[in-house]
């Protein structure tokens, strides 16, 4: 009877790790998409990443379900962003590898093939200097813009995330663009 209940309870560890299989499958893009755009560094943005989905798999039988799983999953990740950022400022030397941007991986999703080389370079530096206005704003106000227009969440979607409130959000998200459409315009 003891070996029933067992291969009772291994059936459903399987079905758990299959479960959260498809989970992995279908939200890893995007939490990697914000990583990537956030930390503007691969590795970094993998590692993330992997955190994420790592801490989601131990917390996996706690999950009450209050919010959506992307909700759940986007919120382990801005709170891994944000201790990698503060972890990252204590590093001065990485401070070298912030130089690197990821623009191909932005511009790749923006880009159709349709255009002229021309355009198509006109966009990539477009895409670029948006890319550098939000990479200097204060970090509530580029984790709200990233969350965004990368992610594309809708306001509440982002409070869960962050942990704000709507009205925050709403304020970092409007002196996010003000700042890059000031930053823009300064470019042209």
């Amino acid at each position: 009877m003891e070996h029933i209940a067992t291969a009772g309870i291994q059936a459903g560890h399987f079905a758990a790790m299959a479960d959260f299989a498809a989970v992995v499958g279908l939200y890893r893009p995007k939490v990697f998409r914000f990583a990537l755009a956030s930390l503007r560094d691969r590795d970094a943005a993998e590692t993330v990443t992997q955190d994420c989905f790592l801490k989601a798999y131990r917390a996996w039988d706690t999950f009450r379900q209050d919010c959506s799983m992307d909700t759940w999953l986007m919120q382990i990740a801005v709170n891994l962003v944000r201790d990698h950022a503060r972890n990252r400022r204590l590093r001065f030397w990485k401070q070298t590898a912030l130089a690197a941007k990821p623009v191909e991986a932005i511009s790749g999703r923006v880009a159709d093939g349709r255009r002229s080389p021309e355009a198509q370079a006109l966009l990539k530096e477009r895409v670029e200097a948006v890319w550098d206005a939000a990479g200097s704003l204060p970090e509530r106000q580029r984790t709200v813009f990233l969350l965004r227009f990368v992610e594309d969440m809708d306001l509440l979607e982002i409070a869960a995330a962050t942990g704000m409130k709507e009205g925050t959000v709403k304020t970092h998200l409007f002196r996010a663009l003000k700042t890059v459409r000031e930053r823009m315009g300064a470019r042209e």
